[in-house]
């Protein structure tokens, strides 16, 4: 039987394999190693698991059996190194080295999210210093590239106060409630529409590199003078800083200037390309610490020299890949645009062929009412029609009466002179009742006949008022029907209008190939001419996005409560101030001679 047997640092070796397990910021990975994998191993599995392929920028970190942070290294077995003992073994995934502009050198997708990542948890951590008014901006591009657009439909109050958007550090340095906060963030929120996810980290990560401590690791030394300091490893080369100052340094030596580094003990040396110059010596408190330190400085310096080379094959495959990559998403971006817009028109023609609906629905509700009026008033003009030919008829009876009565009385003899005068005087007021009767029944008649001449114009006005609303309803129920529901299009099936029946490659991007497709020559001068656009945008940008700083850095001013700023905070105040910047420190203290540089150092 074989019996266990003991790693190199106490682990028992119980099998061939032994687990592990690798933190992204934003996802867990576990593994079984052999026992003879290297760091390397590990290493590349991660990548290729993740897909990264810029792999020169990350490492595996971990913290040592003695609590000192180290990073994993490649060439030698994960097993002789002085990884803590534990049942599985923990590793860190995180940028090492850091590129000296994102937007140029940072190519694969993944790899952008992996320093957005990053680059947030050390701004909200505090790690890198960040101003208020450039957290929040911040903060609005995280909020981008989380949520999507701005919706105000859909966005719920305080959706925004509950993320962790902006560093401690800053809330509690304002009288501000964190509605106040989201107020602010929500503003540049929603100026930011129709950005990718990837177009917002990329805003983000271009707007952190500006900041003083960003891409810098600081490790505490002292000159010679014994004088504790700063030392800032950085892309461009090293910093020293003063010990109460993390911001501004005080000289730096970029790589170019350095021809050599190393460490005896505790001391480090650095040898400059001037020959003439003296070395720059400075002291540690851990030998561990300048194994560290010479490992950072010796990947910055190999980066620094292949900026400044063609880019390898490699590289350029990549970055042709991007650039493809990037005009197809933009392609189906303006597509799915070119969809919504057509969508959004469709969905407000519907409206208002909605509002024109209950428009006619309305017309033709007023014009059966004005029909039933004309009904109701045709009833009545028959009824008083009716009426009038009774009372006429009725006239004319009375009328055929008196006539008679005349005639009787007329044909009747009177005997005597009295009765005929009587008679007489009968018959006159016989003759005037009839003439009055008779006047009255040709009024009667006239009106009766007026009242028919209005009847029958009424029923015309019924008739004309009936035959236009059948007309209108037909023509208008017709136009809406087909303004709703139009014909419909052509069958998928049915081949599109190019020649020889073949279908445009950079149109049909719903057509899935698993075959490469490049893009012609055509398609990448005018994706050429699209990015220098948008490098001309940017800085047009930049510049409104430094006004709309500083009216939000005079808009919260007020609410400062003093007491509780920091030395970084004055420190940056006086820079804001002196109108200094990152670059413009830099190209200062870089000036002089590396002689006159060292001196410096020595005295400070």
């Amino acid at each position: 039987m074989m019996k266990d047997r003991m790693s190199p640092f106490g682990r028992k070796k119980t099998g061939k394999s032994f687990p592990v397990k690798v933190c992204t910021l934003d996802a867990e990975l576990e593994f079984n190693l052999e026992w003879r994998a290297t760091g390397r191993d590990l290493f590349d599995l991660v990548c290729r698991t993740i897909g990264l392929r810029e792999t020169w920028y990350f490492g595996l970190q971990y913290e040592d059996s003695v609590g000192f942070i180290a990073w994993l290294k490649l060439d030698k077995k994960v097993q002789d190194q002085t990884v803590p003992q534990q049942p599985t073994t923990t590793f860190m995934f995180l940028a090492k080295f850091y590129p000296e502009d994102v937007a140029e050198e940072l190519v694969q997708e993944v790899t952008q999210h992996l320093f957005f990542l990053q680059v947030k948890q050390a701004i909200l951590s505090m790690d890198i210093y960040c101003p208020p008014e450039a957290s929040v901006l911040l903060a609005s591009y995280a909020v981008q590239a989380k949520y999507g657009d701005f919706d105000e439909t859909t966005y719920k109050p305080g959706m925004l106060a509950s993320e962790d958007l902006l560093p401690q550090r800053v809330i509690d340095q304002y009288q501000m409630t964190p509605e106040m906060w989201e107020d602010r963030i929500k503003i540049w929120y929603a100026d930011h529409r129709g950005m990718s996810r990837d177009e917002a980290e990329m805003e983000y990560l271009k707007i952190a590199e500006d900041l003083d401590m960003y891409g810098v690791n600081y490790f505490p030394i002292s000159n010679k003078k014994g004088t504790d300091l700063w030392l800032g490893v950085t892309a461009l080369g090293l910093n020293m800083y003063e010990k109460e100052n993390k911001l501004t340094p005080k000289t730096t030596f970029p790589w170019s200037e350095i021809r050599h580094v190393g460490f005896d003990d505790k001391k480090f040396i650095i040898k400059p390309v001037d020959k003439s110059a003296p070395n720059c010596v400075f002291f540690t408190s851990k030998v561990r610490m300048n194994k560290l330190i010479l490992d950072l400085c010796m990947g910055n310096h190999d980066l620094f020299m292949r900026r400044r080379k063609p880019d390898s094959m490699e590289v350029q495959q990549m970055k042709t890949q991007a650039k493809e990559e990037k005009f197809r998403r933009q392609m189906e971006r303006n597509k799915l645009a070119r969809e919504k817009q057509l969508r959004e028109a469709a969905e407000r023609e519907k409206a208002a062929m909605e509002q024109r609906l209950l428009q006619y629905q309305e017309e033709n509700r007023l014009a059966n009412e004005a029909l039933r009026r004309s009904e109701e008033t045709a009833d009545l003009l028959a009824e008083k029609s009716r009426v009038a030919e009774e009372e006429a008829m009725l006239l004319s009876r009375k009328a055929t009466e008196a006539e008679q009565e005349i005639t009787r009385i007329r044909l009747s003899a009177m005997k005597t002179e009295e009765e005929k005068v009587h008679l007489e005087r009968k018959t006159r007021e016989a003759e005037q009742l009839t003439a009055r009767l008779v006047d009255e029944s040709e009024r009667r008649a006239a009106e009766a006949k007026r009242l028919k001449d209005e009847l029958m114009r009424a029923r015309m006005a019924e008739k004309t008022a009936k035959e236009k609303l059948l007309e209108f309803l037909s023509r208008n129920t017709y136009s809406s029907l087909s303004s709703l529901y139009p014909e419909p299009a052509v069958a998928a099936s049915e081949s599109p209008p190019y020649t020889n029946g073949s279908v445009d490659p950079l149109l049909d991007l719903s057509v899935s190939s698993p075959t490469y497709d490049p893009i012609v020559d055509s398609d990448m001068e005018r994706l050429s001419l699209e990015i220098e656009k948008e490098r001309v945008d940017y800085w047009k940008k930049s510049k409104h996005l430094q006004d709309q700083l500083r009216e939000l850095r005079s808009e919260i001013e007020v609410l400062k409560v003093g007491e509780k700023q920091n030395e970084l905070d004055a420190l940056h105040s006086e820079q804001v101030r002196l109108g200094e910047t990152k670059y413009s420190t830099l190209r200062k203290v870089k000036s002089g001679s590396t002689r006159s540089r060292v001196a410096f150092f020595e005295e400070l």
